[in-house]
């Protein structure tokens, strides 16, 4: 009987909740330990001051103000172009900027922009053929040269750079802007001051295929008979001046086509009668 009152194995310890705190035993095998004491005033540094230099804080309100002021300055010098644009286009006057070649700006030349896209494609092969002429000289200098190294004189090398800084600028000043202002702003009369220096341009290029000896030195020109006259002394020369009288027969019918090609829009848009009507007021005018 005995038995039926042992301890029960399961138990670790007999604690009384009710008696004395006193007489508990300590936990003496508690895992966890206790947390230390947190000061009175934690509130995670949320009453902690920063301290900012006041020199830093004025040097800041300083660059500030100082591009503030540079804002201003920029918007009013944009306001001033855009005022001179303005006034520029109501009185008529275009501002050319020089865009082109892209590497090295020397002339304004925008089609895509400015020319009507009915006219865009005319005003291409027109400035294509400036650029023929353009490489076409340039071969005349380079063929020339040849036939100066092989004894034909110096003489000719020098009109064939007279003939490439003459003609290049001036083809472009006397009739390609011309043509191209022409067709900007459809005026009759630049109209027909290409018409009168794309003429001379034409004839040029075909007296320079042929390039008879009565004005132009005889070899300074890549034409057919100078070279028929230097293939029999040497096939190489020979060969630069019939590929420069080929450049120069090429350039002469493009560049009649344009001009066949400008003076049908030119008739077909009654540009030839306000020609005509002009010039009867400035002869009148002259008459007066």
């Amino acid at each position: 009987m005995a038995g039926r009152y042992d301890r029960n194995p399961y138990d670790e310890e007999d604690v009384n909740p009710f008696a004395n705190p006193g007489s508990v035993p300590p936990a003496t095998n508690s895992r966890l330990s206790p947390l230390p004491p947190e000061p009175a005033g934690f509130n995670y540094d949320r009453g902690a001051t920063i301290d900012i230099p006041l020199d830093l804080a004025k040097d800041l309100k300083k660059k500030e103000k100082e591009l503030q002021a540079k804002e201003a300055e920029l918007k009013k010098r944009e306001q001033e172009v855009k005022r001179k644009e303005d006034a520029a286009a109501r009185a008529g006057i275009v501002l050319e900027v020089k865009n082109w070649p892209p590497f090295m700006p020397i002339i304004h030349h925008d089609i895509a922009n400015e020319i009507p896209i009915h006219l865009q494609k005319l005003q291409y092969v027109a400035f294509t053929t400036l650029l023929g002429l353009t490489f076409c000289l340039l071969w005349n200098i380079i063929a020339v040269t040849t036939a100066w190294i092989k004894g034909e004189g110096v003489t000719i090398w020098f009109l064939a750079v007279i003939y490439f800084i003459s003609g290049v600028p001036g083809g472009y000043v006397l009739w390609y802007r011309p043509l191209y202002r022409a067709m900007r702003t459809e005026s009759a009369l630049k109209y027909g001051w290409f018409f009168l220096f794309y003429v001379l341009h034409i004839g040029f290029c075909i007296f320079a295929a042929v390039a008879p000896p009565i004005i132009f030195k005889g070899k300074s020109l890549t034409g057919i008979l100078p070279a028929i006259d230097v293939i029999s002394g040497n096939a190489l020369v020979g060969i630069f001046y019939f590929i420069g009288f080929g450049c120069f027969c090429l350039e002469s019918v493009i560049s009649i086509w344009v001009i066949q090609q400008v003076y049908m829009y030119f008739r077909g848009s009654g540009k030839a009668a306000e020609l005509k009507r002009d010039g009867a007021r400035g002869a009148m005018r002259a008459a007066f």
